[in-house]
C-alpha cells in the first residue's frame, strides 16, 4: 500500500514524464483504483494489453505515427512524485473539429489517497506549460459542471470560463476554461 501522507510539496515534487516499461504494476493499480470511480486511468488498458505493446504505442501516438482515425498526437504523461505515480495527464498537440466541440487539450487525474495535497494544481499547470511547448496557444480543458474540485483547480492555473459555451443555449453539463 502506498502512503497517504508524505511531507512532498508538490510544486517542487511532482513530474510528469511518458510511461516506462517499469511502471506496468503502478499503472494497472491505478488503472483499478480508479475504475471504481468510472473513471479510465490509461485510455485502451485492459488485462490482456500486452505493457511493451502499450508504452510503444503511447510513444507512437506522441509523435503522431499510426494515429487511429479521428485522433491527434497526444502525449500520455505520468505524475511521479518521490518515486510514486500519483495521477497522470494526458495531452492532446493540437485538436480537430470535433474535439473542438467534444474534447479538451488536456485531461488529468489524481489518484484517491493523493488528492486533496496540491497535486492537481500541479499537474495541470505542468500540463499547460507542455501544451504550450508543442505549439498551443489556447488551452482548452473541460470539467464536469458538478466537479467542483476540478473547476477550482483549473480556474487556479488560470483557468477562463468559455462564455460562448454551451453552443445549445441549454444548460451545461461541463464547463469549458481556456487558458491562454
Amino acid at each position: 500500500m502506498v502512503p497517504v501522507e508524505h511531507d512532498l510539496h508538490p510544486e517542487t515534487a511532482v513530474r510528469l514524464r511518458p510511461l516506462g516499461v517499469d511502471d506496468e504494476h503502478a499503472v494497472r493499480t491505478a488503472q483499478l483504483s480508479m475504475a471504481r470511480e468510472g473513471f479510465e486511468f490509461a485510455f485502451g488498458l485492459t488485462d490482456e494489453t500486452d505493457w511493451p505493446s502499450y508504452v510503444t504505442e503511447l510513444s507512437h501516438r506522441q509523435f503522431g505515427i499510426d494515429l487511429p482515425p479521428g485522433s491527434v498526437p497526444a502525449s500520455f504523461l505520468a505524475a511521479v512524485s518521490d518515486g510514486v505515480v500519483v495521477g497522470r495527464s494526458s495531452i492532446r498537440h493540437r485538436l480537430n473539429d470535433e474535439l473542438r466541440i467534444v474534447g479538451e487539450h488536456v485531461g488529468y487525474c489524481v489518484l484517491p489517497q493523493f488528492r486533496r495535497q496540491g497535486f492537481a494544481t500541479e499537474i495541470c499547470r505542468q500540463s499547460v506549460i507542455i501544451a504550450r511547448a508543442f505549439g498551443v496557444d489556447g488551452v482548452l480543458l473541460t470539467c464536469d459542471a458538478d466537479n467542483v474540485a476540478s473547476k477550482t483547480v483549473i480556474e487556479r492555473c488560470g483557468g477562463i470560463l468559455d462564455s460562448d459555451w454551451p453552443l445549445t443555449g441549454t444548460a451545461p453539463s461541463k464547463y469549458r476554461y481556456w487558458i491562454k
